[in-house]
């Protein structure tokens, strides 16, 4: 879990999420669940861009839009042999 800057939004929207809370409940409650989203969310973003990763592989034809493999589309590269 590597911390890039768009993570201050999200810890300035959580913040401000936990703000809203303090009415209900008690201040370490809000807090905890405040982490919880934090470190939830993370753990979210990173599996998702692993899968996206490994999906995409070495990339994306611009023609069809298959994963490339071996440096050459499966798709685009076999038709003009």
């Amino acid at each position: 879990m590597n911390f890039v800057r768009r993570d201050i939004i999200l810890i300035v929207g959580l913040f401000l999420f936990m703000i809203g809370l303090l009415p209900f409940m008690a201040p370490i409650y809000a807090v905890l669940i405040v982490l919880g989203m934090y470190f939830g969310i993370k753990v979210y973003v990173g599996k998702r861009r692993q899968l996206i990763e490994n999906d995409v592989g070495e990339g994306i034809c611009m023609e069809c839009g298959s994963k490339i493999l071996n440096k050459k589309c499966p798709k685009c590269d076999y038709i003009q042999e």
